[in-house]
């Protein structure tokens, strides 16, 4: 897969291949292999085939990039290796983004809606025409699989870094690509074939198919613009917010209805054709690990398929590149069922999302990069490789340890709980796998017994090493209120709603522990300015990162994907702070808060409204994604704090109840 990757991004200016060659290699496993600077072999069951990249031959002079983020800074970065200048567009919040300064030259196309500027045809062909561009990669998202967007480069002599016209058209609308599928003998998905109407019609539709069904944006991607809905309230809701998501993201809410596939895989088949009408598979990515249909981790091959389900997919795909005379590389999407059925989903008609490495990071943003409320949420992609699957997820799990997020919340917790679990080690996974596994909404890490101990004595080690290097002012010792040469020091350390009395004493750069009548060992450099801190309790080498801590003892510190909560005090200072008074817990019950930050799309409610517990209040839109907020309590409502277009902060109070 990392080879492959390689290739594509590599052979811009190959050699054509032979007719016949592409179909001879699709039934066999491939391996793309790098053999000098320029020339790149494909090596099958089938035999040897290289394909060179000529330094010298004429390639584009300047291309614009029709995207943000990581996606943008990929194509930017392979564009300066092959010597062709590059063209940002942004947005106003997007002027100091990484792909900009990365760039030749930038041009703003609008403000910070998409509609207004990543999605503003006509502010990008501006832009294309003022910097003289000659072709435009669209990415993924966005325009890229925008069959007008097509028509209008195309229309003005300006290429387009893709698939034909009449490709994108075909694929890029779920509707007509559904009925192409049907024509190729393709299998897929029972539901409606045209474009649902309205509300009423999405009741009638489903009702007819049998729920549950999946209400989806016909232009969408990405798990925008998409909803299960089990009963005729849910496909009210569906309709509407599927098709506001669709404007929002694509600009087209024409949405349609299918069976809703309950438990399945999540798997797309990698294909790549010319112009001669030859085609192939390049085996598959399992993105079957999702959360709000978005997908979370994929992994490269699938534990799931056999030879035979693979070849019968792959054939798959093959036929229906074939049926739209598809000329470059594209995904065919696939669901699953337990019985090894497969349903033909939708395909990408552009760069695939993911490239692999032994340990790759691809991001778009730095130190002092805003994450807007108005894109994808996405910090960065975490790719790693190995020779089997147990050695590529044992260098995801490390290297999510040792990845350092600050100012932002993330999800590096869930992802290293997932890759952990026995369940997705063993292979058992499905699209509902969060679902099931956390149906109450994922926690953080359940520590163990002997993990909570070495956070215990970790985070003790950690007070002691702060308060020996507070006793000291440029290498000399200077007086403290706690003796220096205390050979024991005694503490009071609460985790969660346990408090646990630690001994510990120190020498050199060891500490030993005495936690709740256990001793360990915990030795580390103690280098509290770094952002990591490998420490070994007892042997056993883990990763910390103590993220704050402050003169009241309060820690909080990053183990296991997870930030815990301590605080430490000497047992003087512990038994002192029972007399201090405590905080009054707000009654979050009457106050509604903004979960997130984002954009307020509708309200309600107005004041002296009765509401009831359950009921929608409003509507807020974040990272592209709507967020239906209700009511925590039956009550009058007593003011309201925002209206519809308003932009919102995380916990901005927006509306009480009396």
């Amino acid at each position: 897969m990392a080879a492959s990757a390689a290739f594509l991004c590599r052979a811009g200016a190959r050699q054509p291949l032979q007719p016949g060659v592409l179909e001879r290699l699709s039934a066999a496993r491939e391996c793309v292999t790098r053999v000098s600077r320029w020339r790149w072999c494909l090596i099958t069951s089938c035999g040897l085939h290289s394909t060179v990249y000529d330094p010298n031959e004429k390639t584009f002079e300047k291309l614009l990039i029709a995207n943000r983020g990581e996606i943008a800074c990929r194509v930017i970065r392979t564009c300066k290796k092959m010597g062709i200048k590059t063209v940002a567009i942004h947005s106003d919040v997007d002027s100091n983004s990484v792909h900009v300064k990365m760039a030749d030259e930038a041009v703003c196309v609008g403000p910070a809606p998409t509609s207004k500027s990543y999605l503003n045809m006509d502010a990008i062909i501006e832009a294309i025409k003022k910097t003289r561009a000659q072709a435009v990669h669209p990415g993924y998202g966005f325009l890229s699989e925008n069959k007008e967007f097509s028509r209008r480069l195309e229309s003005e002599g300006v290429a387009f870094i893709g698939p034909d016209m009449h490709a994108i058209q075909a694929m890029g609308d779920k509707i007509e690509s559904k009925l192409l599928a049907k024509n190729a003998e393709v299998n897929t998905i029972p539901g409606f074939d045209g474009v649902v109407k309205d509300a009423d019609e999405a009741v009638r539709i489903a009702r007819e198919i049998g729920y549950p069904v999946m209400i989806k944006a016909s232009a969408g991607g990405g798990g925008k613009g998409m909803r299960i809905a089990w009963d005729d309230e849910e496909t009210r809701d569906g309709f509407r917010f599927s098709s506001q998501e669709a404007a929002s993201s694509f600009g087209d809410d024409r949405l349609l209805i299918e069976k809703f596939i309950d438990n399945p895989r999540h798997i797309e088949i990698q294909v790549l054709a010319d112009k001669h009408n030859n085609a192939l598979w390049l085996n598959e990515r399992e993105c079957s690990i999702q959360r709000r249909n978005q997908k979370v981790i994929e992994e490269a091959p699938s534990t799931f398929l056999d030879p035979k389900t693979r070849r019968a997919m792959g054939e798959q795909a093959v036929a229906l590149a074939k049926a739209v005379k598809y000329s470059s590389a594209g995904t065919v999407e696939f669901l699953v069922d337990s019985k090894k059925n497969f349903y033909f989903l939708e395909m990408n008609t552009r760069l695939q999302v993911l490239h692999a490495g032994k340990v790759r990071v691809d991001s778009g943003i730095q130190q002092g990069s805003e994450i807007s409320i108005y894109y994808d949420p996405m910090i960065s992609k975490l790719i790693t490789y190995g020779p089997s699957r147990a050695e590529a997820l044992k260098r995801m799990e490390e290297a999510l340890d040792n990845y350092v997020i600050r100012g932002v919340t993330h999800n590096i917790a869930l992802l290293r709980e997932v890759i952990i679990h026995p369940r997705f080690v063993q292979g058992d996974i499905s699209t509902k796998f969060l679902p099931d596994v956390y149906p109450d909404g994922f926690k953080g890490h359940e520590l163990t017994e002997s993990e909570k101990r070495e956070l215990l004595v970790t985070a003790a080690s950690l007070y002691v090493a702060e308060q020996l290097r507070a006793q000291r002012f440029l290498g000399t010792p200077r007086v403290s209120i706690i003796k220096p040469d205390a050979s024991n020091w005694e503490l009071s350390v609460q985790l969660g709603d346990t408090t646990h009395s630690v001994i510990a004493s120190c020498q050199g750069s060891t500490f030993l522990v005495e936690v709740d009548g256990i001793e360990l060992s915990v030795t580390g450099e103690w280098n509290l300015t770094s952002a990591l801190l490998p420490v070994t309790v007892d042997g056993n080498q883990i990763t910390v990162q103590c993220l704050s801590r402050d003169a009241s003892g309060n820690f909080s510190i990053q183990f296991l994907g997870t930030v815990y909560k301590l605080r430490i005090l000497t047992k003087l200072a512990a038994l002192l702070s029972k007399y201090m008074p405590e905080k009054v817990v707000e009654d979050s019950s009457s106050i509604l808060r903004s979960p997130m930050p984002g954009a307020v799309v509708a309200v309600s409610v107005k004041p002296g409204d009765t509401v009831v517990e359950g009921q929608e209040i409003c509507v807020i839109e974040a990272m592209k994604m709507q967020n239906s907020l209700a009511a925590a309590k039956t009550g009058k409502v007593k003011a309201v704090h925002c209206k519809a277009g308003e932009t919102v902060g995380e916990g901005d109070e927006l509306v009480e109840l009396e």
